[in-house]
């Protein structure tokens, strides 16, 4: 299960986080999106809790998507610190993604070291 951010709880739960969060902007009405969550959910569960995975519906937290100027959806974007350090988008296949998924974990974990 995802945990669901809003433009209220954003702020302490991402900005704030004293490890990295990975956001997940979607929308209901976004095919794409609906094809890569069980990607997401289980590239969460391989983090063991390295990362932390969050989802803003875009919809419904307008200010947040338009602050992080997003084009296009889904749009993922990592956190570190509270400082966004990679930004995913225009995703074009689940094994497109598990790849990028795989290499910002292995970055993150030499980043720490």
């Amino acid at each position: 299960m995802m945990l669901s951010v809003n433009e209220e709880s954003f702020p302490k739960l991402v900005l704030e986080s004293s490890r990295p969060v990975f956001v997940y902007f979607w929308a209901p009405w976004c095919g794409l999106c609906r094809l890569i969550q069980p990607t997401l959910l289980s590239w969460q569960n391989d983090c063991q809790g390295a990362i932390q995975l969050v989802g803003v519906n875009a919809d419904n937290n307008f200010k947040l998507a338009n602050s992080f100027r997003l084009r296009s959806l889904p749009t993922l974007i990592l956190f570190d610190q509270g400082v966004p350090v990679h930004r995913l988008e225009e995703i074009h296949s689940r094994e497109e993604l598990q790849q990028t998924l795989r290499l910002i974990v292995k970055n993150q974990i030499l980043r720490s070291a």
